[in-house]
């Protein structure tokens, strides 16, 4: 019995990485023209970054413990908490910001496609690494079951 392994089209791999790149190049061209004091936008880079790597850790927290759970009560507050801590005050720093409010929105939208993104590219890559999992297992599977041609020539004599 032969298995097929489903897989992400190439089309679908291309668009997840380039909404992605998008994304990033969008929320760094706002980050670095914006207005006002550096205090104000280190706090920002600070903020997009956070919430970037949160997403990742909430994307991977899911999707480990999608059939069982693996992990901690606790560590699912520390995921859930820094996500929320980091889109909460994220989006303080933004609201307080005195800037224009074009400005603020431009920023604002980039900010959720940056999010958006990387949930879906997490979603992805995971994907990816259990076909490629799966495949392998098959593989072995396989290579086990059938006898080798040595060992089918030594057994006939």
């Amino acid at each position: 019995m032969h298995m097929i392994v489903q897989r992400d089209t190439r089309a679908w791999r291309f668009q997840v990485w380039a909404a992605f790149a998008v994304a990033v190049f969008l929320c760094a061209t706002g980050l670095t023209y914006l207005p006002g004091q550096d205090i104000d936008r280190a706090f920002m880079v600070m903020g997009y970054l956070f919430c970037l790597s949160a997403t990742f850790v909430v994307s991977k927290f899911v999707r480990d413990n999608q059939t069982a759970k693996v992990d901690t009560p606790m560590w699912r507050w520390v995921v859930f908490g820094a996500f929320g801590f980091a889109m909460a005050l994220t989006g303080w720093g933004l609201w307080r910001m005195a800037i224009n409010e074009t400005y603020k929105a431009f920023l604002f939208v980039s900010w959720l496609f940056l999010i958006s993104s990387t949930f879906t590219l997490a979603k992805a890559i995971r994907d990816a690494h259990d076909a490629n999992t799966l495949e392998a297992r098959l593989n072995a599977r396989s290579t086990s079951a059938t006898p080798s041609v040595s060992a089918t020539a030594s057994s006939a004599h």
